[in-house]
């Protein structure tokens, strides 16, 4: 079990004390495997008397000791029980709850590209507990260097895990497409392209894999039969599909049948109330609530939500956007709607955690560098305030869900 300071591996995952200033491998040794333990070196820490939580949704386990050497947990057990802990330095975390570390599931770095401003806003998310971020499409260039950097240990900040994007041809007027595809033609870069029906689908997804993402976001302004491919072929090249909750035309019905991998914004799924979907993203059409069950759980998405279940397909929620909308508004109401209230957020949330989908904590923020704290603490109170999810559900959420 390997301990980094600096960085999030999907496959061993992080842990955090206090405010992310310790950062741990996932997984647990139990007490017979720390009577196992190496015995212990000068380099060997000590961090005793904690009260572990694993993520996993199980109750807290407090006073736990745990064995650090160098990167790598030697072992974890209950307080006083590692005998190779004799030798090593001690720090008492007594009162102290350690946890995994945070992943913020959708994240945009570089949309405008601002290099000083995202180092800041990942160093600010590294030491607030953040070990993982999921970049949902920027301009990959910088990136991808962040990526690197990250990595390598050169900068301070969460491992970073990126998408390429598609989207149909009239997507690409967007001022923020622009501006991500600097020095590119806007629909051409293979970190963002335009799909038609005479697209190369193999060709583009080998494109969007050249970019080091690990996932294809698909956007906007695609009919489902091309959705339906774009996915199929992503994951025959073993990229992750994430979308839209609705990629107009296509109805929320339709990206859950093409087999995405990740909802985006649970708001989206309300347009499943249109007898015809809006045909472009472009339209700023927002969800009809009137249409909506006046009380209780909404039959229609329902059926979508259960749907997803049984796929196996996570729900990226990203109520925190819709409720400090409305909460702006009350200030300033000047300030532009978005397609959904809070309220309708809040209620699709807390339908989806009922009925057993799995949700992640992405906030869909560029975020700001003088921000205290990373924008994730926002989702994470909107899941525990506003939909009632038990906080122990809400950090499984942030810590294994992605």
């Amino acid at each position: 079990m390997k301990m980094r300071t600096r960085r999030y591996e999907k496959k061993i995952g992080m842990w955090s004390i206090a405010a992310g200033c310790l950062l741990f491998g996932s997984g647990l040794f139990t007490a017979a495997s720390a009577l196992a333990a190496p015995p212990a070196t000068t380099q060997d820490m000590l961090y005793s008397d904690a009260t572990v939580i694993d993520g996993t949704g199980a109750p807290p386990r407090p006073h736990q000791d745990i064995l650090v050497r160098g990167q790598r947990i030697v072992a974890i057990a209950p307080h006083g029980t590692i005998p190779a802990a004799a030798a090593a330095h001690s720090i008492d975390v007594s009162n102290r709850f350690i946890i995994p570390g945070l992943i913020d599931s959708h994240v945009h770095l570089e949309t405008p590209p601002n290099n000083q401003q995202a180092r800041a806003v990942l160093r600010r998310d590294l030491y607030g507990g953040v070990t993982a971020v999921r970049d949902m499409a920027d301009d990959l260039r910088p990136v991808a260097e962040l990526t690197r950097e990250a990595l390598a240990g050169e900068i301070a900040a969460p491992d970073i895990y990126y998408a390429a994007f598609v989207a149909g041809p009239s997507f690409f007027k967007d001022p923020r497409i622009i501006a991500t595809n600097l020095g590119m033609t806007p629909g051409r870069s293979p970190w963002m392209q335009a799909i038609t029906r005479d697209t190369n689908i193999p060709e583009a997804i080998t494109l969007a894999r050249g970019t080091s993402a690990t996932g294809l976001k698909i956007y906007a302004d695609l009919p489902p039969d091309l959705v339906a491919k774009l996915a199929h072929e992503a994951h025959r090249q073993h990229l992750l599909v994430w979308a839209h909750g609705v990629v107009f035309p296509s109805s929320p019905a339709q990206v859950i049948a093409s087999g995405v991998d990740v909802v985006s914004h649970v708001c989206y799924l309300g347009f499943q109330h249109d007898t015809v979907i809006p045909a472009l993203y472009e339209d700023h059409a927002r969800v009809k609530e009137t249409l909506f069950a006046k009380e209780g759980d909404d039959p229609l998405v329902g059926s979508l939500l259960r749907e997803m279940k049984r796929r196996g397909q996570i729900l990226d929620a990203t109520g925190r956007v819709f409720v400090g909308t409305d909460a702006a508004r009350v200030v300033d109401p000047t300030v532009p709607m978005q397609r959904c209230s809070g309220a309708l957020v809040t209620r699709l949330t807390r339908q989806a955690w009922r009925t057993g989908v799995a949700i992640s904590t992405g906030t869909d923020g560029i975020a700001q560098y003088d921000h205290d704290w990373p924008e994730v603490d926002d989702e994470l109170l909107f899941l525990a305030r506003d939909v009632g999810m038990p906080p122990l559900q809400v950090l499984h959420s942030a810590t294994l869900v992605h």
